[in-house]
């Protein structure tokens, strides 16, 4: 599917050999301006997938003001044109957050690859913003829920409490242990700290033994010489209790 920009350029000329550069390359002009009022108004009537703009325009609204709005207000990727390089136009562009700088004189390839990269960039962008208000929603459940979501194999798998049997932490990681009813035993690792996840896990089911572990208690097998035993696929997991932890785990457990 061909992607569709917004050319914003106050050079006739140089406009419409950036429109021939552009449809040869494989791209719809779905809008062309040279001030940054009327790129505002086309983009809102066009909805383009990308604008390309001039930074030096004529009319009110320099180009990286107007690329400000149209990022603001339809989330519309930009890419400066510009014959201009100096410091103070390149950290004026920068504040903008662009998607791609092309100095003219230009390549076509330079321009197809910005503007490949920039589309992808900001795909991606749109994906991670969705996944991430998910993610925040999804966190918002209280740890009374029987359920929580973890990355895995780039997608979200929903995990029953009732199916971990412990977690341990491995640096800047977290391994989950699970054992799922009629399926074999599985390890998912995921990037978080122990006081995430214990925050978002039930304290009716769950025990923080050790600075390391956090154990469902439904899972502990034995006890032995103070070390809690919960049994896994590859025989009983030996898991210590810390010394700042043995009062709670203590309470926890029924002795005759």
């Amino acid at each position: 599917m061909a992607i569709n920009i917004l050319l914003l350029e106050d050079e006739s000329i140089v406009r419409k050999d950036i429109e021939r550069s552009l449809t040869k390359l494989g791209y719809n002009v779905v809008a062309q301006a040279d001030n940054g009022d009327k790129a505002l108004e086309l983009a809102r009537e066009t909805k383009p997938d990308l604008a390309l703009m001039d930074i030096q325009i004529k009319g009110d609204k320099t180009g990286i003001e107007t690329a400000e709005l149209l990022k603001l207000e339809m989330d519309i990727p930009v890419i400066f044109l510009t014959a201009f390089a100096d410091e103070t136009t390149l950290g004026n562009a920068k504040e903008v957050e662009p998607h791609g700088y092309i100095l003219k004189p230009f390549k076509e390839i330079d321009l197809k690859t910005t503007i490949e990269l920039a589309v992808h960039k900001h795909q991606k962008e749109r994906e991670l913003k969705v996944e991430f208000d998910l993610l925040k929603r999804l966190s918002d459940y209280k740890a009374t829920a029987e359920f929580l979501f973890v990355r895995k194999n780039q997608k979200l798998v929903k995990i029953n409490h009732s199916d971990i049997c412990f977690i341990e932490a491995l640096k800047d990681y977290m391994q989950l242990v699970l054992h799922r009813d009629g399926k074999e035993w599985e390890k998912i690792t995921i990037h978080a700290t122990m006081k995430d996840v214990e925050r978002k896990l039930p304290k009716r089911t769950f025990q923080r033994v050790h600075r390391s572990f956090i154990v469902n208690m439904d899972k502990v097998t034995g006890i032995a010489g103070g070390d809690i035993i919960i049994n896994v696929s590859d025989g009983p997991k030996v898991i210590p209790v810390g010394g700042n932890y043995r009062d709670e785990f203590g309470e926890r457990i029924n002795v005759l």
